[in-house]
């Protein structure tokens, strides 16, 4: 669900034009550390009603499956968003 609301979130942001060159390389290194490898969470915790809970998911991104390079999909991203070209590199 997360993915979803991820990739409606950039459709959404790519719709209005250019974005800041800041934003647009905070957007494309989490979509190039997610190209890297899988990726996933787990939350741990308690209530006073129920008690403990637990949740997790992991995630496989279709740059990752493609065999896409980290870098490639950063830079092809940050120009769908701005335009340009990346101001710096990623910090992956």
């Amino acid at each position: 669900m997360y993915r979803w609301f991820l990739i409606s979130a950039l459709a959404a942001v790519a719709a209005c034009g250019p974005i800041a060159p800041e934003r647009a390389a905070q957007i494309c290194e989490e979509r190039a550390q997610r190209a890297d490898g899988p990726f996933g969470n787990i939350t741990l915790g308690t209530n006073s009603k129920s008690g403990a809970f637990a949740s997790g998911e992991i995630g496989i991104s279709t740059d990752y499956l493609r065999g896409t390079d980290p870098m490639t999909v950063y830079e092809r991203c940050v120009v769908d968003l701005t335009g340009t070209g990346p101001i710096r590199p990623p910090s992956l």
